[in-house]
């Protein structure tokens, strides 16, 4: 009797044990989101600021400007880790095109606004990778923690599911090149 009692709680305790690990695991890899969420609110609030400077010198580029406006919009109402990296990279892509004029613009390249905005989009970019590589390092954690036994026994019944990594797609190579900031 004392041994089929001993037996129980030792599960028990294993079984609470696993599931507080699992809801850590699970809590990480909100915090790791919510981190990438934090740098990527500073990227939009800046994008405003440097499409009024690129307007003052390139008006006529209204194709460019608009597209960062409708990426940027799409990007902010995303919701997830899989909607959130593609709208991401749709972003991405356009604030390229948008840095890319000032090739065209000497007086904008030269501009000391222009220079600080995007020196701030650069530095933030560098935050944002920093941010995504400890959130797919979380999900790993996560996603190994829920698949590794006995955690896959119960796992999936307590609402344990696998997380998506914040992929890139296939505009990782433009992404992960360091901006260029020539003055």
């Amino acid at each position: 009797m004392w041994i089929l009692l001993g037996i129980i709680v030792a599960i028990a305790v294993f079984a609470l044990m696993t599931y507080n690990r699992l809801v850590a695991l699970r809590q990480r890899v909100g915090q790791a989101f919510a981190d990438i969420d934090v740098q990527l609110k500073q990227r939009h609030d800046l994008i405003p600021n440097l499409i009024e400077t690129v307007k003052g010198y390139a008006a006529h580029e209204r194709g460019t400007l608009d597209d960062v406006i409708k990426a940027r919009n799409a990007a902010m109402s995303a919701q997830g880790p899989g909607q959130v990296a593609a709208a991401e990279n749709m972003l991405s892509g356009a604030l390229g095109k948008l840095i890319a004029l000032s090739e065209a613009y000497p007086d904008l390249k030269a501009n000391a606004n222009f220079q600080q905005l995007q020196s701030e989009l650069s530095d933030i970019e560098n935050k944002i990778a920093a941010s995504r590589r400890f959130f797919n390092n979380a999900v790993q954690e996560y996603n190994t923690g829920i698949q590794q036994m006995p955690a896959a026994l119960f796992a999936a019944p307590l609402g344990f599911t696998h997380k998506d990594y914040f992929d890139l797609g296939e505009t990782r190579t433009q992404v992960e090149q360091v901006p260029q900031v020539k003055f």
